[in-house]
């Protein structure tokens, strides 16, 4: 980790883009959506924060945020269990003034008492449905010398089909970027636009007192959503930049890129690229190493500690505990911590959630499109 600290305190959205994954979150929220074998989605953010040497961590969750406090628990594997600044969850009602938010407006506005208690000069701000590997010293040093108001990530890429084809469903915003140099000029809510764009990554900083002002105005006059209602509003008045991130990222949009970006860590080059550079921390989950008995067949997988395998896994992200009894196959699957595999099984494009278990002889097949989900403890 790096010792120097940042003049700098992150807050978290944790429950951001819940709508997009309804099969994932239906007991948890995205931060805590279980990600390459045995990491969660909020790790990639918070140990990226910590690596930049932000020690003082505000997680603000709206619902479904039992499983996030279960595995940040007091933030000691991310070295945030500290009695000044340190990790911070904030749920809704824990004071008389915070409520259940909808956007980050009035999620800010909830803690507004608290930022301005705060000593760190500058404030980033980050949502959980990207996995990533982000230099946040780098993007602070940037809006610092550049003399910015807000300083906005952004990636050049297409629009992604899970964000294209999902807000008639969800009202999920997306946001892309107009350049002018390295100023941003406009910003468009919900392009409808093709090729490549300049895609919000919505990671922003900006300086807190300037925050809080903004915050407070926005809040009176109803605004919900910091870059729709504040921000867009804003790009002649407020010298709002862009920082491009060139690095490896997953982006969760849906279940079918949530399966296809753990896929793809199954590529040597995609998996150095994601974990290469600063380290990332999860729980650790004291176990023994993977057992693979006489007889079982293993090709091009991912799997954590903890696992026993007896039969056939082949190109599958195993997480913790998952146990595939002899007889059984399983090909193109993802299955999340202590699925249980039973003799003879077959299944083939499965994602499994927590304590699944799928019965002795069973057969259970989707396609790369549709991959088949089955829900926590579950018995098939």
């Amino acid at each position: 980790m790096v010792n120097a600290n940042a003049d700098a305190l992150g807050i978290i959205f944790p429950n951001s883009y819940d709508e997009q994954v309804p099969d994932l979150v239906n007991e948890r929220l995205m931060a805590s959506i279980p990600f390459a074998s045995r990491y969660r989605m909020v790790d990639f953010i918070l140990s990226s924060m910590v690596n930049c040497g932000i020690g003082n961590v505000s997680i603000i969750v709206r619902k479904n945020y039992h499983s996030l406090m279960d595995h940040l628990g007091s933030g000691r594997e991310w070295d945030l269990a500290r009695k000044k600044g340190g990790l911070n969850i904030v749920p809704p009602y824990s004071e008389k003034k915070i409520q259940v938010y909808s956007g980050r407006v009035e999620a800010l506005a909830n803690v507004l008492d608290f930022l301005k208690w705060q000593k760190e000069k500058y404030v980033v701000m980050a949502d959980t449905n990207i996995a990533c590997n982000f230099d946040f010293k780098e993007m602070l040093n940037q809006h610092i010398e550049s003399g910015a108001d807000v300083t906005a990530a952004y990636t050049k890429q297409p629009i992604p089909e899970g964000v294209r084809s999902s807000y008639e469903k969800t009202n999920y915003l997306h946001y892309t970027f107009s350049m002018a140099g390295q100023k941003i000029s406009k910003i468009f809510v919900n392009s409808e636009e093709h090729g490549v764009q300049n895609v919000s990554m919505n990671i922003y900083v900006m300086e807190r007192k300037l925050l809080i002002d903004e915050i407070k105005k926005g809040f009176v006059l109803g605004n919900k959503f910091f870059e729709r209602d504040v921000l867009a509003p804003q790009t002649e008045k407020l010298n709002i930049q862009g920082y491009e991130f060139t690095g490896y990222q997953a982006r969760i949009d849906d279940m079918k890129s949530y399966f296809d970006e753990n896929m793809k860590l199954l590529k040597d080059e995609n998996l150095d690229s994601l974990f290469s550079g600063n380290p990332i921390y999860t729980k650790v989950r004291d176990d023994n190493p993977t057992r693979y008995i006489n007889g079982s067949k293993a090709k091009n997988v991912m799997v954590a500690d903890g696992c026993v395998i007896e039969g056939e896994i082949e190109n599958s992200i195993l997480f913790r505990g998952v146990k595939v009894a002899k007889g059984a196959k399983v090909k193109n699957c993802i299955l999340m911590q202590d699925t249980v595999i039973e003799a003879g099984a077959e299944i083939e494009y499965v994602v499994s959630d927590k304590y699944v278990t799928v019965s002795e002889g069973k057969q259970l097949k989707g396609t790369d499109s549709f991959p088949v989900f089955i829900a926590k403890d579950q018995v098939v």
